[in-house]
């Protein structure tokens, strides 16, 4: 009997017992006042309903397990494909059974989940003709006849990086129709769209004006994701009328399959897995997961989460599955993609920059960014503090509030508003910045660093008028000097003439050859992790770096979670989720040359031909807690490099594991096998000594804790059409020495050959060190292979 029907029961007979010896008006109100507090009572103890994901053994039904074990659910989905598991409603004491029920394997909260171009092609050398063409070519590949799943918020079927084009074999895969999404919507190009929805709507009251019951997106991200993978080539990028470049995916010719299982008001797993486990079924070659859960799992290993779970029962459906991340840098240990059989991206930026500019009337020109025209001319420059209405009671000094103004003090200004209190708690916005300026007509206006905060951090956003973002604080003790020194006041402090000057310079022009590529500071961090206590792991993660930082792409008008962005079809926004579907789109070109490839050769590929050094041939920098420095990034920064697309569609050597070899991974780590078995379906072999973990067959070596010394193993497949001999060469992380047998091989074309590489220590070291094994090929080929070992004792 719950706690909650109990005490209910109980009130009820007091209630009955007390109302039979009361009498008079007093002894009335004591009997509701009795009433109220006892309804409180009732109501603190009773449970919260969550949602829970369950995996049942095979032979197991769940409908009758749950009619047999609980009292009080709803059961919200079912996984048939990828595993025999539930998604139910109910409260924690009810799922406490069903973890004692007979035939259920794991039962696990529901932690929710978080949504984590027209020069990033060119950026990273996609053969031209993959860029531009719209018509199919038989020189380049382009993604042709390859079908990309899209786990995320949904599409705008209407933009024009989505259009059907006359050159595409006509294949329609499903579809779902629903608001602002007709059937007409999967038109060849978006070959199916379905949406999940039970997860959202079990947690929260889905808002109809913006949670819409379609696979239309009404957000932006899932669009913006999609277009940077395959959108069209060639689409104009027109943003507040001014012409930004032509945008293309990376594989413009590859088909869109929408799953939508992210909606504005709530996000669950439960949705997430019901849409990775409906890809499975539909058949597409790559999933790209922008989306995900933003810590690990409660108990637990992370790789053995459901979600990972269901990731690795696509990967065994041959479906290469790439994630996201995470956005939680640049602290360590953040990284939110865990296990070997994904492919983890961060983020860095491009060359691009879009410089903007203030000029003072004393003609010193201070830095910023704004995607906004110039105001032409010279204006009035006024402080927003100096400009407060002296009959109202807001502030003024953030432009929040067009109430807190003079309006004939600022209107045709250029108005200085100030980076404080407000943006840092996020209580004050761009947004009401916009709306104050255009409301009392303000020329431009121009966010500055509050130098009592300090500096911030400024990306560029499109502006309908004239504007600018100042983020350096010692660039605003400048301005505010000028600004001093041209302003006369009276002896009450109160401005009685504005003789300073400035202008707002053009913004929205693109300038090239900065420092390129740096990660992301938001771009998530190595090393990798086992479980909820940051147990490190012998498994590199991130696995490779693709552009995230300032990205056009498609966007949906509606933008109900960006006003900023209302009505715009294209956005420039930042994050690994805008990483991922670049390396997304780079393997379905792979996928295309290579279609017998498996998910382990693809990411092979781009890991062994990615590149740790920058345009200008040093090693690539990351950007950290200090806005104003850098440092050497490691693999824990970007895992291998930065993908080089041309290269990796001609690797020489890959390395290949299946799913067995993930299921061994598993059984090396330190736990129970039963629960792997239980979990996966997979058999630890209990007669034979269980493997090293970092003996999984893929193009790294992480070591978490190398105690004297290891000899690991690792497979090579010769892909390359010829025969050809590979020589190996070896830097080792400090504190190791290396020696990999044989030293050198001659492999013929789909020929394997097995490494045998031994790793002693020489010093202990107190933090991680790094290296890389390189391999080159008597035809050119040239691989690398990121090492990353804690050398903890040398016997």
């Amino acid at each position: 009997m719950s706690i909650f029907f109990t005490l209910t029961l109980l009130l009820f007979l007091y209630i009955n017992m007390y109302r039979k010896t009361v009498k008079g008006s007093h002894r009335m109100m004591e009997f509701r006042s009795i009433l109220i507090a006892s309804l409180v009572l009732v109501y603190c103890f009773a449970e919260e309903r969550q949602i829970y994901l369950v995996l049942m053994e095979e032979s197991s039904n769940e409908d009758h397990l749950l009619q047999n074990t609980l009292k009080s659910y709803t059961k919200l989905q079912s996984f048939k494909h990828i595993m025999n598991g539930f998604a139910v409603h109910t409260t924690p004491s009810e799922a406490a059974k069903l973890r004692q029920a007979n035939g259920v394997k794991l039962v696990e909260r529901d932690r929710g989940v978080r949504k984590m171009t027209t020069y990033t092609p060119k950026f990273l050398g996609v053969p031209s003709k993959s860029r531009v063409c719209s018509k199919k070519t038989k020189t380049s590949p382009d993604g042709e006849g390859i079908v990309i799943g899209f786990v995320d918020s949904g599409i705008d079927p209407t933009h024009p990086s989505f259009g059907f084009d006359d050159g595409y074999e006509d294949l329609r895969l499903f579809c779902e129709k629903g608001r602002f999404f007709p059937l007409s919507s999967c038109n060849g190009k978006i070959v199916g769209a379905r949406f999940f929805s039970e997860g959202a709507r079990a947690v929260a009251k889905l808002n109809s004006s913006v949670d819409f019951l379609s696979p239309f997106d009404a957000e932006g991200h899932g669009s913006h994701v999609a277009s940077i993978a395959a959108g069209n080539g060639g689409v104009p990028v027109y943003v507040n009328g001014f012409f930004y470049g032509f945008a293309s995916g990376m594989a413009p010719r590859a088909r869109i399959a929408v799953y939508k299982a992210v909606y504005p008001t709530m996000s669950t797993l439960t949705d997430v897995v019901s849409a990775i486990d409906q890809a499975v079924i539909d058949g597409v070659d790559i999933l790209a997961l922008s989306v995900g859960p933003n810590e690990p799992p409660e108990e637990g290993l992370t790789f053995l989460s459901i979600y990972d779970i269901a990731i690795l029962s696509a990967t065994r459906a041959g479906i290469l599955v790439v994630q996201a991340v995470g956005n939680n840098g640049p602290a360590p240990a953040t990284v939110v993609s865990y296990s070997p059989w994904s492919v983890g991206v961060a983020a860095s930026g491009t060359d691009r920059v879009y410089p903007a500019s203030l000029l003072l009337g004393n003609g010193q020109k201070v830095g910023g960014v704004g995607l906004s025209g110039p105001t032409f001319f010279l204006h009035k420059l006024v402080l927003a503090k100096d400009a407060m209405n002296q009959n109202g009671t807001m502030p003024s000094e953030e432009c929040q509030y067009p109430e807190a103004f003079d309006p004939n003090l600022v209107q045709n200004s250029i108005v200085l508003c100030s980076f404080s209190q407000g943006f840092l708690n996020g209580t004050s916005s761009l947004a009401a910045i916009i709306h104050t300026a255009t409301t009392l007509r303000f020329i431009g206006f121009a966010l500055i660093a509050n130098p009592n905060y300090g500096d911030f951090i400024a990306e560029p956003i499109p502006f309908g008028l004239p504007g600018i973002l100042i983020p350096n604080a010692s660039d605003s003790q400048a301005i505010l000097k000028y600004y001093e020194a041209n302003t006369c006041k009276d002896d009450n402090g109160m401005v009685s003439e504005f003789k300073g000057k400035a202008a707002i310079g053009e913004g929205r022009v693109a300038s090239f050859g900065s420092q390129a590529p740096t990660v992301s500071r938001f771009s998530s961090r190595g090393p990798d992790y086992m479980n909820m206590n940051r147990t490190v792991a012998d498994v590199l993660k991130p696995d490779i770096l693709a552009p995230g930082h300032q990205i056009w792409a498609a966007w949906s008008p509606l933008s109900v979670t960006e006003p900023l962005l209302k009505g715009y079809q294209f956005a420039l926004m930042s994050g690994t989720s805008m990483a991922a579907p670049h390396i997304v789109g780079i393997a379905a070109l792979i996928k295309q040359k290579n279609p017998s490839w498996t998910p382990s050769m693809i990411a092979s590929a781009m890991s062994t031909t990615a590149t740790k050094y920058d345009m200008n041939g040093d090693l690539i920098q990351a950007e950290g807690f200090n806005i104003h420095r850098l440092y050497p990034s490691t693999p824990f920064d970007l895992g291998a490099g930065l993908v080089k697309p041309t290269n990796a569609l001609d690797p020489g050597l890959v390395f290949p594991a299946e799913y067995e070899d993930y299921i061994n991974f598993l059984c090396s780590l330190p736990g129970d096998p039963a629960v792997i078995k239980n979990t996966t379906g997979g058999q630890c072999n209990a007669s034979e000594p269980q493997p090293h973990p970092a003996d999984l067959n893929l193009p790294s070596v992480t070591i978490s804790s190398l105690v004297g010394h290891q000899v690991l193993h690792r497979r090579v497949k010769n892909v390359g059409t010829k025969v050809e001999t590979y020589v190996w060469s070896v830097i080792p992380p400090n504190g190791t020495t290396i020696n990999i047998n044989p030293p050198w091989f001659t492999i013929a074309p789909g020929g394997l050959q097995n490494l045998e590489i031994q790793i002693k220590v020489t010093q202990k070291m107190n933090h991680f060190t790094f290296g890389e094994i390189i391999f080159t090929g008597s035809l050119n080929h040239i691989g690398r292979i990121p090492l990353s070992v804690l050398a903890v004792s040398v016997s």
